[in-house]
């Protein structure tokens, strides 16, 4: 009986240590983007190409490419225990890393939807 319980134990600690690690993406809009990036030590990512980063980007921003053949390899390189945004053009690619950083264990993940499309849009007419 004893040896049950401590195996019963055992497994109900294990349990709510697995929980405590899973991680939801949370998708935020451009106010809730706005409190996270001046509240919180957040690595923010731009997921888009090259290219389109180069046209216009979030201040502070760095550029991984979701369609680099490194893609992988350097999204791995940020911190997985600090927060992290993502965005692309509209949201599509965001979502898509994102759902690949929960895979890879990062403990907090915020998508920006709408994307730099709906950041540009929102600073015009600021």
């Amino acid at each position: 009986m004893k040896k049950i319980s401590i195996i019963l134990s055992f497994l109900l600690i294990s349990l709510v240590s697995c929980e405590e690690k899973a991680t939801n993406v949370q998708v935020v809009s451009y106010e809730e983007m706005e409190t996270y990036l001046d509240l919180e030590d957040i690595q923010l990512v731009d997921v888009r190409t090259p290219k389109e980063y180069k046209e216009g980007h979030i201040n502070q921003a760095q550029n991984i490419d979701f369609f680099s053949p490194t893609f992988d390899q350097d999204i791995q390189k940020l911190d997985k225990d600090k927060p992290v945004m993502v965005y692309c053009q509209m949201g599509g690619r965001s979502a898509k890393c994102a759902e690949k950083m929960k895979e890879l264990g990062f403990v907090k993940i915020y998508d920006f939807k709408g994307g730099y499309s709906k950041w540009k849009s929102q600073e015009q007419t600021k």
